[in-house]
């Protein structure tokens, strides 16, 4: 499993939320070398949720990047899988080096989870 990878779906929608709400996966991206924040940039998100499993269509999305680099999504509360809570992230867009990451919320309690991207371009 390369970084995170499991249950990836490459090309999922931009979409506005997945699934209900409450629970906020965001962060920011950069260019490596000089830390310039990258706008416009794809991020898909997937997790285990209260409302589906991490293999399910429906707990994928993709968001992109404002002007700042910084991204948001709404999504239903992230749960244990794996003994662990812990989203997906994945940058797939092409400009850059593809990149996956798996961040662990420190409690299953937590509303939110940030993860932070620094791209290399291809």
């Amino acid at each position: 499993m390369r970084g995170g990878s499991n249950n990836y779906r490459p090309g999922a929608p931009i979409v506005d939320r997945i699934g209900g709400g409450g629970f906020w996966m965001s962060g920011t991206v950069r260019r490596a070398g000089d830390g310039a924040p990258l706008a416009g940039q794809r991020i898909q998100i997937w997790a285990h949720t209260t409302e589906g499993h991490e293999r399910d269509p429906h707990s994928h999305g993709a968001t992109l990047t404002n002007e700042n680099g910084e991204f948001r999504l709404e999504m239903p509360q992230i749960v244990p899988a794996f003994g662990q809570p812990h989203g997906h992230l994945a940058y797939d867009s092409g400009e850059f080096d593809t990149v996956f990451l798996r961040p662990v919320m420190p409690s299953s309690k937590d509303t939110s989870l940030g993860a932070h991207f620094v791209l290399q371009p291809i």
